[in-house]
C-alpha cells in the first residue's frame, strides 16, 4: 500500500508557510508533535461554534450533543486500536499522564517493597520517572533491559530478568530516539508467561504502525493525540476492563463519582471513574477526527511511507563525513533519524538548519539515560510522517553540509 504525500500536504495549512521571506518550512519534527490537517481544525472549530457545552450531566440539547460527540470520539479511538470496548479507553491529557495513572492507581494498589518492575534503557522519561518515584516510595526494584550497540533490546538479558518474577514490564513500542520498533507481541507474551503485566508506551507506535491491543494481549497501552494529527492536551490509556474495574480512582472530583456524602463517596463506572472534572471535549472531537483521517489513509500505508522515508534519509545521511546515526537499520526502525555531527553541538546544527527553514529537534529528547549509554550528551533528530517527502530530506542534507562548511 502507498500514499500520496504531496497530495496529503494540501490538507495541512502550516506546511505552505514560509518561516522567513523566501524560506519555506521543512517540518522534520513530527516525533515531537505532528501538524494538524484541516479536518481536525474544522471539527474543533465547529464544536466550539455550534455544540459547546459541558457533558454527561446536562439534559439540554447542547449538552446532549457534546456528550454524544465526546463518547463518539472514545469509540473511534477504541476501534482504531481494536479495543474490545470503548469503556477500555480512558481519556487523559497525554501518554505521560496515562502512564502516571497506572503508576498511581494500579501500581500503588498492587505493588509492595521488594517487587520487581522491568524497564528498558531506551525509555522516554515518561516511562522512567513515575517508576523511579514509586521505587523510592515503596522500595520497588527496577531492572533494565540493555540496548545493544546497534540500538536493539537484548532479549537474552530480558529472559534472565523475567526469572526474577517481575510484577510489571513497561516498555516503549518504538523508541523516540533510535526509531527502534520493538517486538512487542513477543515481549508481552514472555512477560505474561512470567506472571507479569505488560504496559506499552505507544506514543510513537500507535501513530505510525497498525496496533491491535487484543492481538498483542497488552494490559496497558498509553498514547497521545498530538503525535497522530490530533490536538495537544488529550491522550488515552487503554487497559483491560478487569484491571480498570479493580483499580482505585486516580483523581477525585466531579463526574468520577456515583454518589458523594460528607464522609464518603462511591466511584463511577469505568471509564468515567478515571475522568474527574470537565474533560477536554473539543480536543476529544479533534482526536476522533484525527483517527478518522488516519483510517482514511490506512495504517499499513502510513508505515510503508515512513519505511520509504527513513530508508532514503539513512542513505543520504550516510553520505556525509562526520555524521553518525544512532539506532538500527531502516528495516528495524520507524521514521526517526537521530544523529551526531563530529565537532558540532546538536543545538548548533539545529539552529543553523532553522535558518534554511529545516525544523529538527536537538537535545536528549527526554531520554538522557539512552544518550549516556551511547556516550553523548545530545543528538539532532529528524523525524517524518505522512506529509514528509524526499525533497525535504534533500534539504536536510544540504543544510548539514552548510553546517559543516560554517564549522570547518
Amino acid at each position: 500500500m502507498s500514499l500520496d504525500a504531496n497530495n496529503i500536504r494540501k490538507d495541512f495549512p502550516i506546511l505552505s508557510r514560509e518561516v522567513r521571506p523566501g524560506i519555506p518550512l521543512v517540518y522534520l519534527d513530527s516525533t515531537a508533535t505532528t501538524q494538524k490537517p484541516l479536518a481536525v481544525l474544522q471539527a474543533m472549530d465547529k464544536f466550539y461554534r455550534y455544540n459547546n457545552a459541558n457533558i454527561h450531566r446536562g439534559v439540554h440539547t447542547l449538552a446532549e450533543e457534546a456528550t454524544a460527540k465526546y463518547e463518539q470520539a472514545r469509540q473511534q479511538v477504541a476501534d482504531f486500536i481494536h479495543a474490545k470496548s470503548a469503556s477500555e479507553i480512558i481519556f487523559t491529557r497525554n501518554a505521560t499522564e496515562s502512564i502516571n495513572l497506572v503508576a498511581y492507581s494500579w501500581a500503588r494498589a498492587n505493588l509492595k517493597s521488594g517487587d520487581v518492575i522491568i524497564l528498558t534503557e531506551m525509555e522516554h522519561h515518561s516511562n522512567l520517572v513515575p517508576w523511579q518515584q514509586l521505587a523510592t516510595e515503596r522500595g520497588i526494584t527496577l531492572e533494565f533491559i540493555p540496548v545493544t550497540g546497534e540500538g536493539l533490546l537484548d532479549l537474552d538479558v530480558y529472559r534472565l530478568l523475567l526469572m526474577r518474577n517481575p510484577k510489571l514490564f513497561a516498555f516503549c513500542g518504538m523508541s523516540n530516539v533510535l526509531g527502534t520498533i520493538n517486538p512487542a507481541a513477543e515481549m508481552i507474551h514472555l512477560a505474561h508467561e512470567a506472571g507479569a503485566l505488560a504496559l506499552v508506551d505507544a506514543a510513537q507506535s500507535v501513530p505510525h504502525l497498525p496496533v491491535d491491543v487484543r492481538a498483542l494481549d497488552v494490559d496497558f497501552l498509553a498514547f497521545s493525540a498530538h503525535k497522530m494529527l490530533g490536538p495537544t492536551g488529550i491522550g488515552a490509556l487503554y487497559a483491560k476492563t478487569k484491571l480498570l474495574e479493580a483499580m482505585p480512582p486516580f483523581l477525585g472530583g466531579g463526574d468520577m463519582i456515583k454518589t458523594v456524602h460528607l464522609r464518603s463517596f462511591s466511584p463511577n463506572d469505568v471509564p468515567h471513574k478515571f475522568e474527574a472534572g470537565t474533560p477536554a471535549v473539543a480536543e476529544a472531537v479533534g482526536f476522533g477526527t484525527a483517527v478518522a483521517y488516519l483510517n482514511g489513509i490506512g495504517m499499513e500505508a502510513v508505515a510503508a511511507h515512513e519505511q520509504e522515508m527513513i530508508s532514503y534519509a539513512l542513505e543520504r545521511l550516510e553520505e556525509i563525513p562526520g555524521v553518525k546515526v544512532l539506532g538500527p537499520v531502516a528495516e528495524k526502525r520507524g521514521g526517526v533519524a537521530s544523529f551526531t555531527l563530529e565537532g558540532v553541538h546538536p543545538h548548533d546544527v539545529a539552529q543553523i538548519l532553522d535558518t534554511y527553514g529545516v525544523a529538527v529537534r536537538a537535545g536528549h529528547h527526554c531520554a538522557q539515560p539512552l544518550h549516556e549509554k551511547f556516550g553523548i550528551q545530545a543528538s539532532t533528530r529528524a523525524s517524518f510522517y505522512i506529509y514528509s517527502v524526499k525533497e525535504e530530506v534533500d534539504k536536510l542534507i544540504t543544510g548539514i553540509y552548510q553546517v559543516k562548511k560554517i564549522f570547518n
